[in-house]
């Protein structure tokens, strides 16, 4: 009988570590620019009157 690997495993690990990458990459682009879009929204408010 010959032996066949399962790969199921494999490519579980695989798509956490993407997950896990972009899940990074979203943090660490809303902590530099957060503070960017927080004056944004803050000057728009005060632009309407609010």
């Amino acid at each position: 009988m010959l032996y066949m690997p399962r790969e199921e495993g494999q490519g579980l690990v695989e798509y956490a570590l993407i997950l896990v990458l972009v899940a990074i990459v979203v943090i660490v682009i809303l902590t530099l620019l957060g503070t960017q879009v927080s004056t944004v929204f803050s000057q728009i408010t005060s632009g309407l009157g609010g």
